[in-house]
């Protein structure tokens, strides 16, 4: 197949930035993973797997091979009257996805409205948002071996999925290409309104006359008014995960911070908001340069024009410090770096 050469990935990432690949190589079919596996190119090689690169930030150019998903492709497998098995192929937009299954009426990806990205990188980090996760409707997905050229199926359990990660964050990263999703969707959808935003934007209004069409465009127009438009301000989203504390820490913090936020995971687990955390530090809407946090949300880093992968980098590490200091909380980073 033919693989490009000093090809710049500008536009496969949501940042911006004008960083090039040694070599390229757009996968369109699983038949062309193997052509790759046959004629040695996935062996020894440092290999990166992009789909729409709306969760990384290149800090250099790529010297290995990049391998461009774009396996395009959707079917049903199997329906009854109350569920639907769908298939989706990894090169499909996550955001078509979710308008298609809600169209349909077929319920469990409502929530997950507007997420930017590509079904192969949604097992990855375990999306989720509103309340809801990935993990709650996937059945099972299929992934290339890079090392053996085998396709191999992995039943959700075996995924390990965590609050935004997989076994294909940890100890399988970089080893598997992604190629489809299963996905059980529901055709008689039970509303998900845990997240209090999301069912404070309903307050009043009877559940039973809500739809999942209209959860999908509540939460559109929340995410609109706290997200900029990746085409007009360039960024990867949330910049960092929220961090889980125990109830220790969360005492220790409530008796400095009374109004400090937080979600009970467990019996000892509690969910913080990082935004939260970043504006208290004084970082929400301060900018260095053409890099800076969004003004509506301390959780976006944006580039505003032309800052390199490394200024953003030591822009967020700043953010890092600043939060260890005052909080005694180490964020972690949700976007990828490279």
């Amino acid at each position: 197949m033919n693989i490009k050469k000093d090809f710049c990935l500008l536009p496969f990432n949501t940042f911006g930035l004008k960083v090039k690949a040694n070599e390229l190589a757009i996968i369109t079919s699983v038949d062309e993973l193997h052509a790759l596996y046959k004629d040695g190119k996935l062996k020894n090689n440092n290999l990166l797997i992009l789909s729409k690169g709306s969760n990384v930030l290149f800090t250099q150019n790529i010297e290995g091979l990049v391998l461009l998903n774009q396996i395009w492709g959707k079917e049903v497998v199997y329906e009854d009257e109350d569920t639907v098995l769908l298939k989706v192929n990894s090169g499909e937009f996550w955001p078509a996805l979710v308008d298609y299954t809600v169209n349909m009426g077929w319920g469990g990806l409502e929530n997950m409205t507007d997420i930017p990205g590509k079904i192969g990188a949604a097992p990855i980090q375990n999306i989720g948002a509103y309340g809801s996760e990935l993990k709650d409707v996937m059945v099972s997905l299929e992934a290339f071996n890079l090392n053996s050229g085998i396709i191999n199926e992995f039943k959700s359990a075996e995924c390990k999925f965590g609050y935004r990660t997989s076994i294909f964050k940890t100890k399988h990263k970089g080893k598997f290409f992604i190629t489809s999703v299963l996905l059980m969707l529901s055709k008689k959808p039970k509303l998900n309104l845990s997240y209090k935003p999301l069912s404070d934007a309903f307050t009043g209004i009877d559940t039973d006359s809500i739809s999942i069409q209209d959860v999908s465009r509540k939460i559109s127009e929340i995410r609109n008014s706290k997200i900029p438009d990746p085409e007009e301000l360039k960024s990867a989203g949330s910049f960092f995960k929220n961090p889980v504390i125990n109830k220790n820490k969360l005492n220790e913090l409530t008796s400095l911070y009374p109004n400090i936020p937080s979600f009970t995971l467990s019996e000892n687990k509690y969910k913080i908001p990082a935004a939260w955390l970043i504006e208290k530090c004084g970082w929400k809407g301060k900018r260095k340069g053409d890099v800076g946090t969004y003004r509506n949300q301390a959780l976006i880093i944006i580039n505003f024009g032309n800052a390199s992968g490394k200024e953003i980098f030591e822009f967020a590490q700043s953010i890092k410090k600043s939060v260890i200091t005052k909080f005694g909380i180490n964020l972690e980073f949700e976007v990828n770096v490279v």
